[in-house]
């Protein structure tokens, strides 16, 4: 791995491992234009990756141990649109489920909204104002598993109904895992998540909040099925 001192956010022996197959297969049949193999170690582009994500830099930010920002930024970039990140992250989901007792493809998920802050910076047509939270940014829907393992994940203007990232979320649900055929949401999603889950042949549950409860406290239904 060269001479550098290691970074926090370094993969551990064990965790390449776990990846390198993919990342070796990946690389076997996308040789460089010249037809050599590429001058970079392929476990130092994914290193960079995680450094990047932990702290949040700049790309032309990365530290100078580590490989150029355009050879990282090149693989990052394609490995997100030909969904080689996704294949990874499945494989690493299956594992995850195997370990703990349970089959490779979930049957259930719990869908989820949350509004985040946005920079000054962030372009507006990407950005809104949450009517019911009062907050202006972006708003993301995510579908986990019973274990909290993403499933799905789609990213909107905090303006957008959480129906209609509901549906978003739930076509991605289906079209990537059609084992699932249960889906717990919050009051937040109305009736046309639930008919459009019924569409897809999964059935959609609103778990309501007891009014008389104060603060946060998970939804006892959704929890349950988290145990």
């Amino acid at each position: 791995m060269g001479e550098r001192m290691p970074y926090p956010s370094d993969l551990s022996d064990e965790r390449w491992e776990l990846i390198r197959p993919i990342i070796s297969a990946w690389k076997a049949q996308h040789p460089s234009v010249s037809g050599h193999q590429g001058h970079y170690d392929m476990r130092e582009i994914v290193n960079a990756i995680p450094y990047q994500a932990r702290t949040g830099c700049q790309w032309r930010y990365l530290p100078h141990d580590l490989p150029p920002y355009s050879a990282v930024y090149y693989y990052f970039s394609t490995w997100r649109d030909d969904g080689t990140d996704q294949t990874i992250h499945d494989l690493l989901r299956w594992q995850v489920r195997e370990r703990a007792g349970r089959a490779e493809d979930p049957s259930a998920v719990i869908l989820d909204t949350q509004t985040v802050h946005t920079s000054a910076n962030a372009p507006a047509d990407t950005t809104g104002l949450d009517p019911g939270k009062k907050s202006r940014g972006r708003k993301r829907g995510i579908a986990s598993d019973v274990l909290g393992l993403v499933i799905a994940v789609v990213v909107a203007a905090a303006s957008v109904h959480d129906n209609a990232i509901g549906t978003a979320l739930l076509d991605k649900v289906a079209a990537a895992n059609p084992s699932v055929t249960k889906a717990w949401t919050d009051a937040g999603f109305k009736n046309a998540v639930a008919a459009h889950g019924a569409g897809l042949g999964i059935d959609v549950e609103v778990v309501h909040r007891d009014p008389h409860t104060l603060g946060f406290v998970p939804l006892s239904k959704r929890e349950e099925q988290r145990a």
